[in-house]
Protein backbone atom coordinates (compact mmCIF):
# COMPACT_ATOMS: atom_id res chain seq x y z
CA UNK A 1 0.00 0.00 0.00
CA UNK A 2 1.64 3.21 -1.17
CA UNK A 3 1.54 6.42 1.13
CA UNK A 4 -1.23 8.21 -0.47
CA UNK A 5 -3.55 4.95 -0.48
CA UNK A 6 -2.89 4.79 3.23
CA UNK A 7 -3.67 8.85 3.42
CA UNK A 8 -6.74 8.49 1.41
CA UNK A 9 -7.63 5.11 3.99
CA UNK A 10 -7.14 7.12 7.04
CA UNK A 11 -8.86 10.42 5.87
CA UNK A 12 -12.13 8.49 4.72
CA UNK A 13 -11.61 7.16 8.12
CA UNK A 14 -11.56 9.65 10.13
CA UNK A 15 -13.84 11.54 8.16
CA UNK A 16 -15.95 8.86 9.43
CA UNK A 17 -15.50 9.07 12.35
CA UNK A 18 -16.14 12.64 12.68
CA UNK A 19 -19.02 12.29 11.42
CA UNK A 20 -20.45 9.98 13.24
CA UNK A 21 -19.61 11.58 16.21
CA UNK A 22 -21.54 14.80 15.13
CA UNK A 23 -24.38 13.03 14.84
CA UNK A 24 -24.69 11.66 18.31
CA UNK A 25 -23.32 15.02 19.45
CA UNK A 26 -26.42 15.90 17.73
CA UNK A 27 -28.67 13.25 19.51
CA UNK A 28 -27.40 14.02 23.35
CA UNK A 29 -27.89 17.93 22.48
CA UNK A 30 -31.49 17.66 21.20
CA UNK A 31 -32.39 14.93 23.97
CA UNK A 32 -31.18 17.22 26.98
CA UNK A 33 -32.94 19.95 24.91
CA UNK A 34 -36.01 21.03 26.75
CA UNK A 35 -37.66 22.73 24.06
CA UNK A 36 -37.34 19.64 21.57
CA UNK A 37 -40.55 18.21 20.24
CA UNK A 38 -41.08 14.08 20.68
CA UNK A 39 -41.24 14.13 17.15
CA UNK A 40 -37.49 15.91 16.98
CA UNK A 41 -36.25 13.80 19.57
CA UNK A 42 -37.10 10.72 17.47
CA UNK A 43 -35.56 11.96 14.38
CA UNK A 44 -32.40 12.66 16.82
CA UNK A 45 -32.82 9.10 18.14
CA UNK A 46 -32.59 7.80 14.23
CA UNK A 47 -29.35 10.01 13.86
CA UNK A 48 -27.76 8.99 16.80
CA UNK A 49 -28.38 5.12 16.24
CA UNK A 50 -26.65 5.81 12.60
CA UNK A 51 -24.05 7.36 13.73
CA UNK A 52 -23.43 4.66 16.46
CA UNK A 53 -24.27 1.85 13.51
CA UNK A 54 -21.83 3.70 10.90
CA UNK A 55 -18.96 3.63 13.81
CA UNK A 56 -19.69 -0.25 14.46
CA UNK A 57 -19.59 -1.46 11.18
CA UNK A 58 -16.61 0.48 10.16
CA UNK A 59 -14.70 -1.38 13.18
CA UNK A 60 -16.22 -4.55 12.12
CA UNK A 61 -14.46 -3.86 8.56
CA UNK A 62 -11.91 -3.26 10.00
CA UNK A 63 -11.21 -6.27 11.84
CA UNK A 64 -12.87 -8.98 9.44
CA UNK A 65 -12.50 -6.94 5.91
CA UNK A 66 -16.24 -8.90 5.09
CA UNK A 67 -18.03 -7.83 2.04
CA UNK A 68 -21.29 -7.30 4.33
CA UNK A 69 -20.15 -4.29 5.81
CA UNK A 70 -19.64 -2.47 3.12
CA UNK A 71 -23.49 -3.99 2.32
CA UNK A 72 -24.61 -3.25 5.74
CA UNK A 73 -23.20 0.43 5.85
CA UNK A 74 -25.12 1.15 2.68
CA UNK A 75 -28.34 -0.23 4.10
CA UNK A 76 -27.96 1.96 6.82
CA UNK A 77 -26.95 5.25 4.77
CA UNK A 78 -29.93 4.57 2.66
CA UNK A 79 -31.97 3.92 5.76
CA UNK A 80 -30.81 7.08 7.61
CA UNK A 81 -31.31 9.41 4.31
CA UNK A 82 -34.78 7.80 3.36
CA UNK A 83 -35.96 9.49 7.01
CA UNK A 84 -33.78 12.44 6.36
CA UNK A 85 -36.04 13.09 3.25
CA UNK A 86 -39.21 11.67 4.82
CA UNK A 87 -38.36 14.61 7.98
CA UNK A 88 -37.68 17.66 5.34
CA UNK A 89 -40.84 16.74 3.16
CA UNK A 90 -42.69 16.69 6.54
CA UNK A 91 -41.43 20.37 7.16
CA UNK A 92 -41.43 21.39 3.34
CA UNK A 93 -37.70 21.37 2.67
CA UNK A 94 -37.57 23.93 5.77
CA UNK A 95 -36.59 26.79 3.15
CA UNK A 96 -36.89 25.54 -0.32
CA UNK A 97 -32.97 25.44 -1.60
CA UNK A 98 -31.75 25.40 2.25
CA UNK A 99 -34.01 22.07 2.81
CA UNK A 100 -32.75 20.93 -1.02
CA UNK A 101 -28.76 21.35 -0.60
CA UNK A 102 -29.32 19.81 3.05
CA UNK A 103 -30.33 16.03 1.78
CA UNK A 104 -27.55 17.05 -1.09
CA UNK A 105 -24.89 17.65 1.83
CA UNK A 106 -26.20 14.15 3.87
CA UNK A 107 -26.23 12.33 0.95
CA UNK A 108 -22.66 13.34 0.20
CA UNK A 109 -21.57 12.61 3.22
CA UNK A 110 -23.13 9.09 3.80
CA UNK A 111 -21.70 8.62 -0.03
CA UNK A 112 -18.30 9.46 1.43
CA UNK A 113 -18.75 6.92 4.92
CA UNK A 114 -19.82 3.73 2.66
CA UNK A 115 -16.46 4.52 0.92
CA UNK A 116 -14.23 4.73 3.54
CA UNK A 117 -16.27 1.00 4.98
CA UNK A 118 -15.34 -0.22 1.30
CA UNK A 119 -12.13 1.52 1.60
CA UNK A 120 -11.07 -0.10 4.66
CA UNK A 121 -12.63 -3.61 3.45
CA UNK A 122 -10.49 -3.35 0.24
CA UNK A 123 -6.96 -2.77 2.22
CA UNK A 124 -3.90 -4.33 1.96
CA UNK A 125 -1.86 -5.69 5.12
CA UNK A 126 -1.92 -3.99 7.88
Amino acid sequence: MTSSEKFQLYGLMLFSVLTSFLFVFYTVNVYFSDSATTWLKGFAYVTGGYGLLNIYVLSWAWNSRSDWSVKADMLLAGCFLGVFIMNALRDSFYGGLTGVAAVIVLAVVLYINVQAVRQVCRRAGS
